[in-house]
């Protein structure tokens, strides 16, 4: 007979935690009318002959609501930082003086807000997913331990309503990110 270990039920509490905070930084990624520093965080710039991200070649800062500061240490790697802002998808024109760039963030049109909100909607879809996929390897661990012998029918039925509990709240707070997001994304 298989040794099987009675099934930890934090450990998928942890993994459900992590596509929700998975979710929240990706969330940061996604741009509103305001100027945020965490926008920039997901452009990775050609550097050194390797892709790293822009806050390892620069420092970003935010002087004012609708603008963002981008001080490049080496005087190299402007052009470089540049063409990975240009590039990135955000719709953002950087103007280049000297080191810095300042990146003028544009108020959003009704339409690009509304494509905003789809692509917020995605991730937390995605999320939602992944913690559904957390569940399904919870509840088979389970069976898989009744089986064995290491936990028995009232102990898996038990925790599979725990599993089922947590499920339900790891989704409910995704969903409330997203609610929150959508907010954020739709406010002029």
């Amino acid at each position: 007979m298989a040794t099987t270990e009675k099934p930890v039920l934090s450990r998928y509490r942890d993994r459900m935690d992590k596509a929700v905070a998975a979710l929240k930084e990706e969330f940061g990624g996604l741009r509103t009318g305001r100027a945020s520093a965490s926008l920039l965080d997901t452009i990775h710039v050609e550097a050194y002959g390797s892709s790293m991200p822009l806050n390892q070649v620069a420092a970003v800062s935010v002087p004012e609501a609708r603008m963002i500061s981008v001080n490049v240490w080496d005087r190299g790697m402007v052009v470089s930082v540049e063409k990975a802002i240009r590039s990135s998808g955000l719709g953002l024109n950087p103007v280049v003086d000297g080191q810095n760039l300042r990146i003028p963030i544009p108020p959003l049109t009704e339409e690009r807000r509304k494509e905003i909100a789809k692509i917020a909607s995605k991730y937390s879809e995605q999320q939602r997913i992944a913690v559904r996929n957390v569940r399904r390897d919870a509840n088979d661990d389970l069976k898989k331990a009744e089986k064995d012998g290491a936990i028995n029918q009232d102990e898996h039925k038990k925790m599979e309503a725990e599993v089922q509990k947590m499920t339900d709240e790891a989704i409910k707070r995704i969903d409330e990110a997203l609610k929150t997001k959508e907010q954020e994304i739709m406010q002029v």
